[in-house]
C-alpha cells in the first residue's frame, strides 16, 4: 500500500504534512526518475544542474501527485530540502549558510546548539533518532576516506568548504552520536578586518604589521576557540608578495587568495589498514627541502615544535605558527615540553633554542561577553647568566578590557634601517601607544 492510499485510508488527508515520510516518498520517486549514481556524479561535478534536474522532476512528481507537497512552503523549499537531504548535510545546511554562526554542536537527539557572536544559542533538534545522526557523520565522513565504528570510535575531518568536523560515537559518547562543525568564514579577514571587530586596535595591528614586515618569527597562542587560526590568516596575509611561503596544517584552514607563491601541505592520518599517516613533523622536515622562504605551521602541538624552532633558527625568518596556552609563559613552558617529546636535550639548551628562534607570543582571549581580542602581548629573550627564556610583557589588556603598552620592542628602532618603517612613523606609533619616554 503506498503512502497516499495509507493516508486515505486513515483518513488523514489533512495531517499529511505532519507524517515525515513523505518526504521519504518524494525521494524514493526523484530516485526513479534520476539514476542515482548520475545524480551524484552530476551534484560534485555541476551542483547547479543538478539542483536543476532535481527541480524538473519535482515539478513533475508534484503535478502528478500534488499532495506531495502539502505543508510546504513552495516547490522550491522542496527542492532545496530534497538537495540538502541527498547531496548537503540535511538540516544542519541552514546553519552552514548562516555567516553568524560559526560553530555547530549536535548532541546526538538531545540537544543542538549553534555558537554566534561568542554564545551558545540552544536550537530545535532536527533528527528524529540517533540513527539519522550516525547516517549524517557517515555521509560526511565517507568522501573524505574516514569513516567511524566501534575499533575507531572518533574522528576529525574537514569539509571541501574548509570546515573542520569532529564526530565521536558509541561506546565513547553513551548520550549517542556527537558532531561538531567548526566553521570558517568563507571571506578571508585581514588586519584592518580585526581592528573594525575590536580584536586589535590602530597600534596593535601597525606593530604586528611591521613585525610580519622584519620577518620577525611570531607564535599566536590561546585557547578552543579564541581565534588563533583567523589571527594567524590575518598576518599572512601582510606577507610580502616576492617570498614563498609553505603552510602545513592538520586540516588546511589557512587561506592565501592574493599571495601568487603558496605551498600547502596537510597531515595525513592512519587509513582503516593503519598504513600512510603522515604526520606535522614529517611535513615541516619536507619542508626544509622545498626552498621556503617562510613556514606557517597551523598548530604544533607535540614532537614537530622542535623541527619548526630548528627551521626557525637556520635561516627560515618570519615564520608563524599557534599553539594552546593560557599566557605567553605558559606558551614557552608547553614548547618546551612539546619539544622534549621530541628529543632529550637539556633544559637549558631547549629554551636557549626557544629564546633565539621565537622573537613574539601574540596571546588571544575570549572574554565572557564573547569577544575575542588580544589580550597580551610579548618579546622573548635567552637570558645566557640565568640560563633561561624571558617573556617581557610588550602590550597588556586588563579585565576590563582596556590596553596597555608596557615597552617597546628592542628590534623597532632598526625599522627605519631597514626600510620597513620611517623614523617618523616610529615616533608618531610611540606617541600613540604612550611610549614616548621608552625612546631614549
Amino acid at each position: 500500500m503506498s503512502l497516499m492510499e495509507r493516508v486515505k485510508a486513515a483518513g488523514m488527508e489533512d495531517d499529511i504534512a505532519c507524517d515525515p515520510s513523505y518526504s521519504d516518498e518524494l525521494k524514493q520517486r526523484v530516485g526513479k526518475m534520476i539514476e542515482p549514481r548520475h545524480l551524484a556524479k552530476l551534484a560534485s561535478e555541476n551542483p547547479l544542474q543538478a539542483q536543476g534536474e532535481i527541480r524538473s522532476a519535482v515539478d513533475a512528481i508534484l503535478q502528478e501527485s500534488p499532495w506531495l507537497g502539502e505543508g510546504a512552503e513552495s516547490p522550491e523549499a522542496i527542492t532545496q530540502s530534497l538537495v540538502n537531504a541527498m547531496f548537503g548535510l540535511g538540516p544542519l545546511e541552514p546553519y552552514l549558510a548562516d555567516e553568524s554562526v560559526t560553530e555547530i554542536m549536535v548532541n546526538g537527539t538531545h540537544s543542538l546548539f549553534v555558537e554566534r557572536n561568542g554564545a551558545c544559542v540552544s536550537c530545535p533538534v532536527p533528527f528524529a533518532s540517533d540513527d539519522d545522526v550516525r547516517t549524517l557523520i557517515d555521509r560526511i565522513l565517507g568522501p573524505l576516506g574516514r569513516r567511524v565504528d566501534e575499533s575507531t570510535p572518533m574522528a576529525d575531518a574537514r569539509l571541501s568548504s574548509g570546515h573542520r568536523v569532529n564526530a565521536v560515537i558509541p561506546p565513547i559518547s553513551p548520550d549517542g552520536p556527537m558532531l561538531t562543525i567548526r566553521k570558517f568564514s568563507s571571506r578571508v579577514l585581514k588586519m584592518s578586518d580585526l581592528q573594525a571587530l575590536g580584536t586589535i586596535d590602530d597600534c596593535t595591528r601597525q606593530l604586528l604589521s611591521w613585525a610580519v614586515a622584519a620577518r620577525k618569527n611570531v607564535a599566536v597562542s590561546g585557547g578552543t576557540g579564541t581565534g588563533k587560526t583567523t589571527m594567524l590568516n590575518a598576518l599572512s596575509c601582510e606577507i610580502d608578495f616576492a617570498e614563498r611561503v609553505l603552510t602545513i596544517e592538520d586540516s588546511a584552514e589557512l587561506r592565501f587568495l592574493e599571495h601568487p607563491h603558496v605551498v600547502r601541505m596537510e597531515a595525513r592520518p592512519l587509513n582503516a589498514e593503519g598504513k600512510g599517516e603522515v604526520t606535522i613533523r614529517d611535513l615541516v622536515k619536507n619542508a626544509l627541502r622545498m626552498r621556503p622562504d617562510r613556514i606557517v605551521v597551523g598548530e604544533v602541538r607535540g614532537g614537530e615544535a622542535l623541527d619548526m624552532l630548528t627551521a626557525m633558527n637556520t635561516g627560515h625568518d618570519g615564520s608563524m605558527t599557534t599553539l594552546h596556552s593560557n599566557s605567553p609563559q605558559d606558551a614557552i613552558t608547553r614548547l618546551s615540553t612539546m619539544v622534549r617529546f621530541a628529543a632529550d636535550l637539556p633544559l637549558d639548551a631547549i629554551e636557549a633554542q626557544l629564546g633565539g628562534a621565537i622573537d613574539l607570543i601574540v596571546q588571544i582571549s575570549r572574554y565572557r561577553d564573547g569577544t575575542r581580542r588580544i589580550s597580551e602581548i610579548c618579546e622573548v629573550s635567552f637570558d645566557r647568566e640565568k640560563c633561561r627564556c624571558e617573556v617581557g610583557s610588550l602590550f597588556v589588556r586588563d579585565g576590563g578590557g582596556v590596553g596597555t603598552w608596557c615597552a617597546c620592542p628592542s628590534w623597532i628602532d632598526g625599522l627605519a634601517a631597514d626600510g620597513i618603517a620611517d623614523e617618523g612613523e616610529v615616533e608618531r606609533w610611540m606617541d600613540a601607544a604612550c611610549l614616548r619616554p621608552c625612546a631614549a
